[in-house]
Parts: C-alpha cells; structure tokens; sequence
C-alpha cells in the first residue's frame, strides 16, 4: 500500500495498483494564470517527471473552428508552461471520437483535461465513444480527469440542461457519471442563486447540485473531495444549502 496523497487529494491511502486517478472539476478559468498552482498540483500527482496531458477542447467546437483552434492553442501553451508534455487531441465531432489515433492520444496520456463550452455536444460527441473508453481505461490506471465548465458538467451523474421556453423546468441527462450522485453548475458566481435553489429542488433524488464559483475546482480522490482556488462551492441538497471554501472538505 502507497503512502496516503497529501494536498488538494485529501489524506486518503492509495493502492496505486487498483485506484483510478484524480478529478478535479472546474468552475471556469481553464488554461488561465490563475489556475497554474492547482493545475501544477494536477500533474504532481501522476508522478511522472515528464507527465503527457491531452486537451479536449470538443465541447468548444460549436462555437466555430477558430475557437476551438483558440482553446485548444490555449491549452497546450499552458500546460507546456508548466513543464508537460501536451498534445491538442481534435475532437470536433462523433466521427473524431471514434478515430483511433485520437483514441490511442488521450489513452497515453497522465492528465485528461476536457475544456468548457457546449455540454450537450460534448456529451453527445464522447458518450460511448473509443476516445472516452481510452479516457475510462487512462483513468483506471491512474490517470486524472480534468472538466471545466462544460467538462465538469458531463463527468457528473446527471446533467442539467436548461430550454428557453421552460427556463425553469430544467432536464437532468445522464452524463458521464464518472462522479455519480452529483451535478455541476459551473460559472457559480454568476449564476442567480434563487433560479439555482430552484433548480436543486427539482434535482432526481439522491443528486446533489454542486455550484462551482469560476476560479475555483473541487478535487478529488476515492469519494474525498477538497475545494481549491479563489472562491468557494455550494452544495444543494433539496432545500439545504452548505457553502465550502478552499480546504474544505466533501463527501458526495
């Protein structure tokens, strides 16, 4: 048995032999300055000298070809900047997620980072996919799934979608459920918090809606989470709300 992983992974003892990776979901500030000290953190914990990480700027690709190319720059100038090996992994549709080559880029890699945008393209384009079964089996063996922003939303259990028309009858879709029991509303902070009490009491029972202010990620490992960054998370559950900041801890 390893020696327990100190930091934003919690005191939580690891069998590096069997336990799946980290994750850490972002509110908003992917690739930014801001996030530099946690996304250092991130690559620490593979425990490579050199750790290789592969960018999912997908759920951006609906936006248009040059912000994808944007996030996807961004990402790479980021993570390079901290000492990775780094690799844009151009996933723009169903057809790019079965591709083996980016199927065989994002299983090698020791940090899988999915970036923000769209979450229903995102969740449609890597749902059942060969490059998200290659993420399953990069993280089995230890490799950290990063999301922000639309990235955070589908690794949880449900997926909240919102339709003009009925703003305030909102959708929970299956999503990824790498954090089964959970749903993310990044972007927290900006978020009117009366609609977002609204929307947890509408939440399929047993989900707890996480808002994830920007700036600011909820990292975790083996069911123990741990809030980093700038601001704070808010939890709902039904009609509880509990606020927690940096260093905090949370069971889902």
């Amino acid at each position: 048995m390893d020696e327990p992983l100190p930091g934003p992974f919690g005191q939580v003892a690891l069998d590096s032999a069997a336990m799946p990776g980290s994750v850490a979901l972002v509110g908003a500030g992917e690739f930014l300055p801001v996030m530099a000290d946690l996304d250092r953190r991130l690559l620490a914990a593979v425990g490579s000298s050199r750790p290789r990480v592969a960018i999912l700027p997908t759920a951006s690709y609906p936006d248009g070809e040059d912000v994808f190319l944007r996030w996807a720059a961004m990402g790479i100038e980021h993570f390079r900047s901290l000492g990775a090996e780094v690799e844009a992994v151009m996933v723009r549709d169903a057809a790019d997620a079965r591709d083996p080559a980016n199927a065989q880029a994002v299983g090698e890699a020791d940090l899988i980072y999915l970036s923000g945008g769209n979450p229903e393209h995102l969740l449609r384009v890597l749902a059942g996919s060969p490059v998200w079964a290659s993420a399953l089996q990069a993280h089995a063996r230890g490799a950290t799934l990063a999301g922000c922003s639309a990235g955070a939303m589908v690794l949880a259990g449900r997926q909240v979608r919102l339709r003009r028309r009925l703003l305030f009858r909102p959708t929970w879709d299956e999503a990824l459920r790498i954090v089964p029991g959970i749903a993310v509303l990044p972007h927290y902070d900006r978020f009117p918090e009366p609609l977002a009490a609204l929307m947890a009491l509408q939440a399929p029972r047993g989900i707890a809606v996480l808002g994830i202010d920007e700036d600011t990620a909820l990292v975790g490992r083996d069911g123990t989470w741990q809030v980093e960054g700038r601001a704070r998370v808010t939890v709902w559950r039904g009609r509880h709300r509990e606020r927690l900041r940096t260093g905090d801890l949370f069971r889902p």
